[in-house]
């Protein structure tokens, strides 16, 4: 079926169902941002396949797909023909999706989407901005799954427990973390739904994400009780012995409504509006008190105990020796055999999965080519796959998940000759990431404050690139992870020691090239004195930087300093890991400038 026809059949459901306009995110029941494929109907109703936007489907005022910069030029050419229009979100004149839809429909028109899926603050800002106009709204149809025969069934794989040799914290501690919590916030009861802060909280993991390894559930911790609600079907013997002896009590997947229904109204539930859909809160009785707040346990996850990071900088040397295997793979084969950009992401995810306590990728590897590179999250197909040659660079952005971390890392290869207009630019974002490595700060400082660093370079150019230069990344967890980032309109949480962030300016140019050099930083105490508690940033990934794509000229000494240095780490670091001939490969291309 093609896209306009799912569309059209979409439009008579809506019809039948007094529906004027229906909303499908990229969101699942957890508001995760990267979904198993039973929640994908925004894909399979726009084929659109980036990890971020939504729909909006009408009957009479045009259809439209909102998505961020990183998906700008992918979003364009999936669209084609759709019916679907492209909103850019963020750009100028660009209205949101509550102010088009304000704008274009009737008053009394009725907005609908499943419940399930949709955040409370997505709702709250949704029904504030339409709310002149009288809009009714329907909750309770989930019409695609009504149109999507084949879909997936919600995942069953089962799930295991997290060694505190890797986590640092047992399962008890936390949770008592969080009755602190809700004792110092007057809250009887914590509603968890983000997937992520179940993991990270029960000191569990699974396989129902790809790439992700999470536990499709919720929970409810009270000062009483702590409920794990998960299909039982995914419960081993063992782990549920494991959380029984810990006294959690376990109820499945599907009894969470009838669970929160029976709440006395002398409950107060604090829950993050963010992270929990309108289905959940609706199921809370009119009498029962309510608090909204960001989930205490995204607060504590971010900030890793210290064997958290020990076992995080274990991990980034073993990935580090994978990325330096396959590089000299490809410098050694490259113009020898055909390599596609799929064979590029299928050969560093062989030499990864050799890695100790290797689980998986931490995302799907982008490998861009030449022009593709210039499409953020670009992913090869058979029908789009460039085969590499040796001119032009390539763009790979991977990563690996292992029992003691989550990897992410990007690494732009110069594999020939480069025009000035692409060395100048892979120089002027190394300059930026060397400028956000550098940084001393007061703390509290946030990632807002201290963005400027990694774009300066590349402004004094006119350039800039329309996302984030940085996110947190999650200990055997989701590659992205709140509260914190590198981005001009970040939440404003302040950086604190333990934090980890990546470290990812970039240049993107349509029909040209795309450049990112990413590395993952760690945020440290550097020193007290007079003025305050002063803050820097360690890099924990070691990896070469392709040295044939600067312009060394373009370097201030500090900044060739910081090369040079982090070139000797990083062969330091690695080499003893190395047979003769990558050894011999790594020390060429570590050398100094």
């Amino acid at each position: 079926m093609l896209i306009r026809e799912r569309v059209n059949k979409l439009q008579q459901l809506m019809k039948e169902k007094g529906i004027d306009a229906y909303i499908i995110p990229s969101s699942d029941a957890h508001q995760s941002e990267y979904v198993a494929p039973h929640w994908t109907g925004r894909k399979w109703i726009t084929g659109f396949t980036g990890s971020a936007g939504t729909a909006v489907i009408t009957l009479k005022s045009g259809n439209g797909l909102w998505t961020d910069g990183r998906y700008f030029i992918q979003a364009e050419k999936q669209l084609e023909g759709s019916t679907i229009d492209l909103f850019k979100m963020g750009q100028p004149s660009v209205p949101t999706i509550s102010k088009w839809l304000k704008d274009n429909l009737d008053e009394n028109s009725t907005i609908g989407f499943d419940g399930k899926v949709i955040s409370k603050s997505f709702f709250d800002n949704l029904d504030k901005e339409l709310n002149e106009k009288c809009i009714k709204y329907n909750l309770d149809n989930d019409l695609i799954d009504a149109l999507w025969k084949d879909r997936d069934p919600i995942p069953m794989g089962e799930f295991y427990s997290l060694d505190v040799k890797y986590s640092g914290k047992s399962r008890l501690d936390k949770i008592q973390e969080v009755k602190e919590y809700l004792k110092e916030s007057g809250s009887t009861h914590y509603v968890l739904s983000s997937l992520d802060d179940i993991a990270w909280l029960f000191n569990i993991r699974g396989d129902d994400v790809p790439c992700n390894p999470v536990v499709i559930s919720y929970a409810v911790v009270s000062n009483n009780e702590v409920v794990l609600f998960v299909d039982s079907k995914k419960l081993t013997k063992q782990m549920k012995a494991e959380l029984e002896n810990d006294s959690i009590i376990i109820k499945e997947y599907t009894d969470l409504q009838n669970y929160l229904v029976k709440l006395n109204k002398d409950c107060i539930i604090t829950y993050d509006p963010m992270k929990t859909n309108m289905w959940i809160v609706n199921s809370l009785g009119s009498d029962i008190k309510t608090k909204e707040a960001l989930n205490v346990t995204t607060k504590l996850k971010a900030v890793k105990n210290d064997i958290e990071l020990q076992n995080m900088k274990n991990s980034h040397i073993r990935d580090g020796v994978a990325m330096v295997r396959f590089l000299h793979w490809l410098d050694t084969h490259l113009g020898k055999e055909k390599i596609t950009e799929i064979t590029v992401a299928d050969k560093l995810e062989e030499f990864r999965s050799k890695g100790e306590n290797f689980k998986g990728l931490s995302f799907t590897t982008i490998a861009g080519y030449k022009d593709h590179a210039a499409m953020m999250h670009y992913s090869a197909t058979k029908d789009t796959a460039y085969e590499l040659e040796k001119e032009g660079m390539i763009l790979i952005d991977s990563g690996g998940q292992y029992l003691d971390g989550t990897t992410d890392i990007t690494r732009t290869i110069v594999l020939g000759n480069l025009t000035a207009e692409e060395k100048r630019d892979f120089t002027l974002v190394l300059k930026g990431v060397i400028n956000l490595s550098i940084a001393k700060f007061l703390h509290g400082a946030t990632g807002a404050n201290l963005d400027v660093l990694a774009r300066g370079p590349l402004w004094k150019y006119g350039i800039d690139y329309k996302c984030g230069t940085g996110h947190g990344v999650g200990f055997f967890l989701n590659v992205h992870e709140g509260p914190h980032g590198f981005r001009q309109s970040n939440v404003p949480t302040v950086l604190e020691a333990g934090m980890n962030i990546t470290n990812e300016p970039g240049v993107y140019k349509e029909g040209k090239h795309g450049i990112r050099t990413e590395n993952i930083l760690v945020v440290r105490d550097d020193e007290t004195t007079e003025s305050g508690r002063f803050m820097n940033f360690e890099t924990i990934t070691f990896c070469p930087i392709s040295l044939d794509g600067i312009d060394v000229e373009l370097l201030t000494s500090e900044e060739r300093a910081w090369l040079n240095n982090y070139h000797k780490d990083v062969y330091v670091k690695l080499s003893k890991y190395l047979d003769e001939d990558e050894r011999q490969w790594l020390r060429y291309q570590t050398r100094a400038i």
